[in-house]
């Protein structure tokens, strides 16, 4: 299957929202760690997504003045918005909801489509350059929030026919 070429390390992102309704984008560049020769491949062993506000004092609830909901998503494909959980291209993603009555905030964290297990074969395995993060809030009162996305991998080197079913399977998800 797979041979580790690295132990886990954390890539970290910054997603930044700044209107409400309105999809926001980052990228992670993973060119660097993907290599088609070598049947080099990023495997995703876990994502966390961590919500703040504008500030890195700013108390979350304050960037609420209603009921409000974070949808943010890591993708391996650029879909341009956010995608149901059965799309291929999904790693995972995560919801936050703020309930302004009870002033409470409720975390959802989705392991959609694969469930990162404990074994070292466990994760998802990447063959594109570049990971995507989409996000949107649905009412915003503040000048932003930030969603930082770490994600915990390690490069691999896959068998022949393992790469290339994941280069197939990556390219038959673009459609």
């Amino acid at each position: 299957m797979a041979t580790k070429k690295s132990a886990i390390f954390t890539l970290t992102e910054r997603l930044t929202i700044t209107a409400a309704a309105t999809n926001a984008f980052a990228t992670i560049d993973i060119g660097s760690y993907v290599d088609v020769g070598d049947r080099q491949a990023l495997q995703v062993h876990s994502v966390d997504f961590i919500y703040q506000g504008s500030t890195t004092t700013e108390v979350l609830q304050a960037t609420f003045t209603s009921d409000s909901q974070i949808n943010v998503q890591l993708t391996d494909l650029n879909r341009g918005g956010l995608v149901f959980a059965n799309d291929r291209a999904l790693i995972a993603s995560g919801q936050l909801n703020f309930d302004n009555t009870s002033n409470q905030l409720s975390m959802e964290a989705d392991m959609f489509p694969d469930n990162f297990g404990k074994g070292s074969d466990d994760g998802r395995y990447v063959v594109n350059d570049q990971l995507y993060i989409t996000g949107r809030c649905s009412t915003l009162a503040t000048a932003g929030l930030n969603v930082i996305v770490r994600v915990n991998a390690s490069i691999v080197t896959l068998g022949a026919k393992d790469f290339m079913a994941i280069a197939i399977q990556s390219t038959a998800a673009d459609n």
